[in-house]
């Protein structure tokens, strides 16, 4: 297994393996995200590929102070064998690579099994709140309602 660029014809399968995690939301255009993040040079789509096929992801970026981790997921016949770990290494590499000093991360509050994976790779909670705002009105009235 090679982690690497997630190649153009894995495309879908990352999209799919992200709904399939439960990490897409109806106001959040994962193609779009994807698209995002392949397309500047401050982020990139991680693969894990085994034998051709998609066996995890990790969406990485930084915004010239701290880099930040989004869509990490790992297939489910894959789980449970360290694979999140390496793909969160990988992440984190990629980011310390680029000068960056910091990772940070955000996990839906209900998500405990998902903060204590971070927790244990020694992410801790900050003192911050994330606030957010949509400009697109439908957007905002779809995440609130």
């Amino acid at each position: 297994m090679i982690v690497e660029r997630l190649p153009e014809h894995l495309h879908e399968d990352a999209v799919s393996l992200w709904q399939a995690a439960g990490l897409t939301r109806p106001w959040n255009d994962p193609r779009a995200d994807l698209d995002r993040a392949l397309g500047s040079p401050s982020s990139t789509v991680l693969a894990a590929v085994d034998d051709g096929r998609l066996s995890g992801t990790a969406m990485v970026g930084h915004d010239g102070h701290r880099g930040w981790v989004y869509y990490v997921a790992v297939h489910p016949a894959r789980r449970g064998q360290g694979l999140g770990r390496e793909l969160m290494a990988a992440a984190e590499q990629w980011v310390a690579g680029h000068g960056i000093p910091k990772m940070q991360l955000m996990v839906r509050t209900a998500n405990t099994g998902t903060r204590e994976f971070y927790e244990r790779m020694g992410y801790a909670v900050q003192d911050t709140v994330v606030l957010g705002k949509f400009f697109d009105p439908g957007r905002q009235a779809q995440q609130s309602g």
